[in-house]
């Protein structure tokens, strides 16, 4: 078997999660859920010990040194520091061009929880044995509602006992047609968790995104190393066009097979996510710092401060970073990405 190497994605601002999360310190490195932060959690689900190579983390240069403090064991490692932001094909791009063609990547974003470890390790390693057959491998994970703000797989024929061919790549639907792909049982969504070898993922951008590519490769060609960082030339990065792999290979490839993982994820996409995701008592409230619930249910409390005292409240979450107070309802909080302090920052 080809190395398997984690690609951990580390970029974003995470506006939906304001104040916790902020441009200057997004929520892969913060410790949302438990004491890891959830860049920490993402490298920790792939130890040397389990034969994952070193990683690759792709981030900002706002990001890197919370990318070095939050870095245990630096042995191998590749920073690759993105000059500016342009999404997943071009990041992926730039990680596959800096190892050998043919490792397996497993590209993984830095920003979600997978509450069940060790159902995430099978689903690699499935994954990373179709990948070493050509296929270009999506995590299929299983819908267990109807999430409007996910794209979706369709799985089509078998291809051995663990896996499928992925039929079809959905956008995010509305809540009827969600509400069908949950019924017809044959959906996943999409969590953005690939592996594919280096050669074969390259020959597919040359196919579809060869413009892409070539502004990449130019990139790559005229950047420079410094220890173990990688930087990448800022000028003709900033040529490439902005574009999901998603759009630019994974919906084109002839070869899209996808591995089932019910490994208890959660993207972690906004207070709800969050409020899911973490220990909540019986009537389902989730605190953190000095905080007193009377007669409350699904309240989240989330201070670093000052004590929040809250009576009566049901379906209500609360958030206090420094100065900045935020309260929403659950239904409110896809909505906290467009407050003025989410956005102007």
């Amino acid at each position: 078997m080809s190395i398997l190497v984690p690609v951990v994605l580390c970029g974003g601002s995470g506006t939906r999660l304001w104040p916790r999360s902020r441009a200057t310190k997004p929520k892969p490195f913060l410790p949302l859920v438990g004491d890891t932060t959830l860049f920490r959690a993402t490298l920790e689900r792939c130890p040397a010990t389990e034969g994952f190579g070193a990683p690759v983390v792709v981030t900002g240069t706002a990001h890197i040194e919370h990318v070095e403090d939050q870095l245990e064991n630096r042995e191998g490692v590749q920073i690759i520091v993105e000059p500016c932001a342009r999404n997943t094909a071009a990041a992926i791009t730039l990680a596959a061009l800096r190892l050998p063609e043919d490792a397996i990547m497993l590209v993984c974003p830095s920003d979600h929880h997978i509450g069940d470890t060790k159902a995430f390790a099978q689903a690699a390693c499935a994954a990373a044995e179709l990948a070493e057959q050509g296929w270009l491998v999506s995590f299929g994970i299983e819908a267990t509602a109807p999430e409007t703000g996910f794209g979706y797989l369709k799985r089509g024929e078998a291809i051995g006992d663990q896996a499928y061919r992925t039929a079809q790549f959905v956008e995010k639907p509305d809540l009827e047609r969600a509400k069908s792909f949950l019924a017809e049982g044959v959906y996943a969504w999409n969590g953005g968790i690939f592996a594919f070898k280096v050669g074969d993922f390259l020959k597919e951008m040359k196919a579809h995104r060869p413009q892409i590519l070539a502004a990449v490769r130019k990139a790559v060609d005229q950047g420079h190393s410094d220890g173990h960082r990688f930087h990448p030339d800022a000028q003709a990065f900033a040529a490439v066009d902005s574009e999901s792999v998603d759009y630019a290979v994974m919906e084109n490839t002839g070869r899209a097979a996808m591995v089932p993982a019910d490994m208890a994820w959660s993207d972690i996409g906004n207070w709800q996510a969050l409020h899911v995701a973490r220990d909540r008592d019986e009537q389902g409230n989730a605190t953190r710092g000095d905080v007193e619930l009377v007669d409350c249910r699904n309240v989240l409390v989330d201070s670093d401060g000052p004590k929040v005292s809250v009576i009566g409240l049901e379906d209500v979450f609360v958030v206090v970073d420094g100065n900045d107070i935020m309260i929403t309802t659950a239904a409110g909080a896809q909505k906290v990405g467009k407050l003025s302090g989410a956005v102007n920052q």
